[in-house]
């Protein structure tokens, strides 16, 4: 193995060559007091990506995948080629704040017992992303895809999915977090695997949360480490498709952690439920001006320019109707 830095910062990219500009920018800027290596993998862009990283950030590990091997490998990708005592998975439309990722080793250095660590995320006009995810069953994500935390604001089923109390302003142990900033210690991915790759680009990150807490490993909420986040910038590039996708993996979960747990009746009707999910977010896609496939509280607002007044009155309320 080469000279051990500190944090292996990885960015698996895929058709965002200004936005992976802006966050390699970040990261030289904002990290300043440990040692650590960028690696950016390239999944096949066609937007001149990997030339943009060669000619303006020549000190960056440039992997060039040779076949698209999508989101979840590409990290992996990234893991196995890694010489850090910590690795951070990071999204290529990110902006690092300052001292972020100095915050994010000094907090990993100081709880051993932490097995990985996300960071807050925040929209670009300052406001905080809800990020944080509990465990829930198939009704309540079919219930999220009606939007019944619209219909019916505050309801116990939504708000626990969501995590709607959380206190994203303490330091604390979670259920889930994504892996748009995600830091994972050396030994965890060495002793208990990296990123499923049964999952391709959804869902990767619920397995990966779920087999740390199968295994009773802490994963923690790190507040002081601030990553300014614009949100699914690859995956919206092809909406429907990626609507598909999604309840694919989502299938697939139910698949690998829930269905051997249910009989044979429940997993048709979970399954039928998933099945009705999917033509639901389709006709979604279909009637409404928002085109994001992943939509909820705290997730970037959509621009003003695209929302009706019913919408603009959601977003500026604190994502809750009004009464």
């Amino acid at each position: 193995m080469e000279t051990v830095v500190d944090l292996s910062i990885i960015i698996a990219s895929y058709n965002t060559k200004e936005l992976l500009r802006d966050c390699l920018e970040s990261i030289y800027l904002n990290t300043r007091e440990i040692s650590y290596e960028t690696i950016v993998v390239d999944d096949c862009s066609t937007d001149g990506s990997s030339d943009m990283v060669r000619d303006l950030f020549p000190q960056v590990r440039l992997i060039c995948n040779p076949t698209n091997l999508r989101y979840v490998k590409t990290n992996n990708v990234g893991l196995h080629a890694a010489v850090g005592r910590y690795g951070l998975l990071l999204n290529s439309d990110v902006k690092v704040q300052p001292y972020a990722f100095d915050v994010l080793v000094r907090f990993m250095d100081e709880h051993p017992d932490a097995a990985a660590a996300g960071t807050k995320l925040i929209n670009p006009d300052g406001s905080v992303q809800h990020c944080i995810r509990n465990f829930t069953g198939m009704f309540t994500m079919f219930l999220q895809t009606i939007n019944i935390h619209k219909i019916w604001p505050n309801n116990p089923l939504t708000n626990h999915y969501y995590n709607m109390d959380f206190d994203y302003d303490k330091v604390q142990t979670i259920q889930h977090i994504g892996t748009t900033s995600f830091i994972i210690r050396r030994s965890i991915w060495e002793q208990y695997g990296m990123l499923d790759e049964r999952f391709e680009q959804f869902m990767g990150d619920f397995a990966y949360c779920r087999m740390l807490g199968q295994n009773q490993l802490k994963i923690y909420y790190v507040p002081d480490a601030v990553v300014m986040h614009y949100g699914s910038q690859s995956i919206n590039q092809s909406g429907l498709k990626q609507i598909r996708a999604l309840h694919a993996a989502i299938k697939k979960y139910y698949d690998i952690y829930d269905a051997p747990r249910h009989n044979v009746l429940m997993r048709f009707f979970v399954r039928a439920g998933i099945w009705g999910r999917l033509h639901l977010k389709v006709i979604e896609f279909n009637l409404s001006r928002d085109k994001r496939v992943i939509t909820g509280p705290g997730a970037p607002a959509l621009p003003p320019n695209k929302m009706d007044s019913k919408e603009k009155r959601f977003v500026q309320d604190g994502g809750h109707e009004e009464k």
